[in-house]
């Protein structure tokens, strides 16, 4: 292991790889919330963030399982097109609240040609989001459409899009509802409450 007076470890995220923080500062500096890309086995994540002292602030997200209530297939969302939808989704919910610009965040992933990083990046520039961007690599519309996953997609992309547009992002623009207050306990000797004090007639 390196030693010596001028060596300095590394930041522990740094050291697993889950964190280029010199990348992370040149999006900072860039004083736009920051349209995070993620990906796990079964899911696509979408987060548009703004930075926080004490922590990244979300704007809005968007969850490729949410797909599946326009019928979107459960088999595919992992898929470039799950990834556009879920991109696509999460910056019509960030027109919605105002702001309309953001980077691209993918973390220490680095986009492929063609690939789900860039076909998120495709569904937030279609939902009217200004992301600086090169349009080369961005993927064709045929791979959007699934053209080249073994099952084909059983609806057209124009059709996911229309309902995503009509039915998710104005379910997501509900209001939550505000939790009711706690009843206070009853003063102790209080009658309320159904039982009978000690002592007290029948």
């Amino acid at each position: 292991m390196a030693h010596g007076p001028r060596f300095r470890v590394k930041f522990r995220r740094q050291r697993e790889g889950k964190t280029d923080y010199r990348y992370r500062l040149r999006q900072l500096k860039s004083e736009r919330p920051r349209a995070v890309v993620r990906f796990t086995n079964r899911r696509v994540l979408v987060s548009l963030e703004e930075f926080d002292p004490k922590g990244d602030r979300i704007l809005v997200q968007a969850e490729s399982p949410e797909l599946v209530a326009v019928g979107f297939p459960s088999s595919s969302l992992t898929s470039t097109p799950a990834a556009y939808l879920t991109g696509y989704l999460a910056g019509l919910r960030l027109a919605a609240k105002g702001p309309k610009e953001a980077v691209l965040d993918a973390g220490v992933l680095r986009p492929s040609k063609g690939g789900r990083i860039l076909g998120a990046l495709q569904g937030l520039l279609d939902a009217g989001v200004d992301v600086p961007h090169s349009k080369d690599g961005l993927p064709p519309k045929e791979r959007l459409g699934g053209a080249h996953l073994k099952t084909p997609l059983p609806q057209p992309l124009d059709q996911y899009r229309q309902k995503v547009s009509s039915s998710l992002v104005t379910k997501a623009a509900k209001a939550p509802s505000t939790p009711k207050a706690p009843k206070p306990a009853p003063a102790p000797g209080s009658s309320s409450g159904g039982s009978a004090r000690p002592g007290a007639s029948p």
